[in-house]
């Protein structure tokens, strides 16, 4: 199917676009910086109350919703040009649950081909890469309360539901589809075709990693990768609702598997 290409009538020109891009770009970036600003902190960014929680994420979709809505202010962006249109009854949700599992095992597949080729390499011997990734593991603590996981069932379903699809799923694949309809609309020629999403995609995906400074540099790169995979599924598709269901899963069912893994990789108060 082919995507649903922004438009670039005279109405909206590519000066309004630029600042409808450099709203878009300033936001993941500065959402980074704050992160990596954090970094060494033992306070995580989601409260681990129910309450706390729930304010946060208000916050959180405060702040994009205005940056957001300046943005498409500034560009007129249409919903075709964000790529929201539902196309099939449940086909969205179905492909979005294929892609989930997908996703996971391909970023397995990265990680295992990583440690092998470090070791083919001699770069790092089985222990030292054993170190190598128990040090530079994702940071999820910075994120989430695990052990408020692990001991409040609302607040584990919570993360559940609204953390993982609406804080995580919808808010950052209505700002991939913003930023890529951006870089679109502001460059026609090198970003059109084909081969000219798939460059704005990995571009974006550098940019949406670097979002996630919070979480260390591994996980930097991981947020790439995904960022690549969900990105490829919305530009095939000519919308966004496949990528939101399987980030949503993705992150839902990590979300869920959080209180085991770290029980057994890392020492949490209970």
């Amino acid at each position: 199917m082919e995507p649903i290409s922004p438009s670039t009538k005279s109405g909206r020109s590519r000066s309004r676009w630029r600042i409808h891009l450099l709203l878009i770009t300033g936001y993941i970036l500065a959402v980074g910086l704050l992160g990596l600003s954090r970094r060494g902190t033992h306070t995580a960014v989601l409260s681990p109350t129910v309450g706390g929680l729930l304010a946060v994420c208000a916050l959180e979709l405060l702040v994009f919703g205005l940056i957001f809505g300046l943005a498409l202010f500034a560009s007129r962006a249409t919903r075709d040009d964000l790529l929201l249109r539902w196309q099939g009854k449940i086909k969205p949700v179905l492909w979005g649950a294929g892609y989930s599992i997908a996703l996971r095992i391909a970023l397995a597949l990265l990680v295992i081909a990583i440690g092998i080729g470090l070791m083919a390499t001699r770069v790092m011997s089985p222990d030292s890469l054993k170190d190598f990734f128990s040090s530079n593991r994702p940071g999820v603590e910075t994120i989430i309360d695990v052990a408020a996981m692990r001991n409040n069932p609302a607040y584990f379903w919570l993360t559940l539901t609204l953390v993982s699809f609406v804080v995580a799923g919808l808010r950052e694949e209505l700002w991939r589809a913003a930023f890529l309809a951006g870089m679109k609309a502001v460059w026609p020629h090198r970003f059109g075709s084909r081969a000219g999403q798939v460059l704005a995609v990995i571009i974006c995906a550098i940019v949406f990693g670097l979002g996630h400074l919070a979480m260390g540099s591994l996980a930097v790169c991981l947020a790439g990768f995904l960022g690549v995979g969900l990105g490829l599924i919305m530009i095939f598709h000519g919308s966004i609702w496949p990528a939101v269901i399987a980030h949503g899963i993705f992150d839902a069912t990590s979300m869920a598997m959080l209180p085991w893994v770290m029980a057994h990789t890392a020492k949490i108060p209970a």
